[in-house]
């Protein structure tokens, strides 16, 4: 049977598939989150039309309540990929207070025929479906499973926003590589990304019961579990209490202390100047914060596309208050008790240079959990970036690992 045709929209250089969920400009994709190609969809739609704001945000989140910024950051991404003007005139049009309305030109090209896949598309991994769960404490979380096969848990960390991060430099290479291995579930923890932003409780505590919610609400019995940053932690403290339930562990720029209990007085004082930084949103009124902050995750990135994605993942996935909250909780967190009690085979990965966890907390991890193995990376990136040795060597060793210890599991 034929696949559905759709309407195709052409404007300026741009040509909008819908069906096919591309935007193309001169022969080439244009990379979009799939809130901000819905939100363009619905724009191009009803071109020449005011918009209103509550109409397009029922449009691209038809079953989810969420902050108008989370909208003013689709039209944001929106305008960095279409270019800010054509022809000296801008295509979206803001009216303040009420919405937006489409204004350049627009053809639509009847219908799209279907297109034969190719290698390219073919290795893509297909749209997310998220869902929602509900905490013990009455917190709602997103989560969403990619792939096919035995289940890795990947714990939330600081700006995550599952929806913001699909086709961004810093994350897709996480979902598309690791993809190919086994399923991968994700998920924004409290206050971060989609999840609910209005949490009492931001807590390390509070951090591994949302975890045990999620894995419950995705009815997985038995599973990997990997912990980047801060996530490490909360995956030690879980395997621990769940012992039967992690086959295996991957720790990636994990750290079992804060930076409270790391016996650096000058480092505490950098962290609370950052926080008091933070607290009073100096970014709110010298945006080059964000970048101080983007060059303490990923310094060595020569990619400004990289930059430019992770300060704005800082402001659309977590507010500033819950930040705060955030590095407080970071930097209370100790686990280094729990280290020896691990019983699950666990491999620890960590960057040489790493500004975020030190490469002595790697060190730690390694050393005094028992039978870990250790894998330094050769980068200066808490977030390893898709074409940097260090991804390569990461994606490698960890399928490896995933397959050398499958016992029950089964991998590919």
């Amino acid at each position: 049977m034929p696949e559905p045709t759709s309407t195709v929209y052409e404007f300026g250089p741009f040509r909008l598939e819908t069906r096919e969920h591309r935007l193309v400009r001169d022969g080439r994709p244009v990379p979009l989150t799939g809130k901000a190609f819905s939100t363009l969809c619905a724009l191009v739609g009803r071109h020449g039309t005011l918009v209103s704001k509550q109409d397009l945000m029922t449009a691209v989140w038809p079953e989810t309540v969420v902050e108008e910024n989370n909208l003013d950051r689709n039209i944001s991404t929106l305008r960095k990929a279409l270019g800010e003007q054509l022809n000296g005139e801008p295509f979206i049009e803001t009216v303040p207070r009420v919405g937006y309305r489409f204004i350049a030109p627009v053809t639509e090209g009847g219908h799209q025929a279907p297109t034969v896949p190719t290698a390219s598309t073919v290795s893509v991994p297909p749209r997310q479906e998220i869902r929602f769960c509900v905490t013990p404490d009455k917190v709602r979380l997103a989560y969403s499973t990619i792939g096919s096969g035995y289940p890795l848990v990947r714990v939330a960390n600081c700006f995550n926003h599952l929806d913001f991060e699909w086709q961004s430099p810093i994350w897709h290479h996480w979902v598309r590589d690791i993809g190919q291995i086994c399923s991968i579930l994700r998920y924004d923890g409290r206050c971060n990304g989609l999840s609910q932003w209005d949490a009492e409780d931001v807590s390390f505590e509070a951090w591994i019961h949302d975890l045990e919610t999620i894995v419950d609400a995705a009815g997985l019995d038995q599973f990997a579990l990997l912990g980047h940053s801060q996530g490490g932690a909360v995956a030690i403290a879980y395997a621990i209490r769940h012992p039967e339930r992690v086959s295996h562990l991957v720790l990636c720029g994990g750290y079992s202390r804060g930076a409270y209990h790391r016996d650096h007085p000058d480092a505490v004082k950098i962290r609370q100047a950052l926080e008091t930084l933070v607290q009073v949103n100096w970014g709110k009124t010298n945006p080059s914060f964000f970048q101080v902050v983007t060059n303490l995750y990923i310094p060595e990135s020569v990619c400004a596309d990289d930059q430019s994605w992770f300060n704005d993942l800082q402001t659309v996935s977590v507010s500033t208050d819950n930040l705060v909250k955030f590095m407080r909780a970071c930097d209370a967190i100790n686990v280094r008790s729990l280290l020896p009690k691990l019983a699950v085979p666990t491999i620890v990965f960590h960057a040489h240079r790493d500004r975020i966890a030190p490469p002595e907390e790697g060190r730690i991890l390694a050393a005094e959990i028992p039978g870990a193995r250790f894998v330094p990376l050769p980068t200066g990136n808490h977030i390893l970036l898709a074409e940097e040795p260090a991804w390569q060597i990461f994606r490698d060793e960890l399928a490896a690992f995933l397959r050398q210890h499958a016992t029950q599991a089964s991998f590919a």
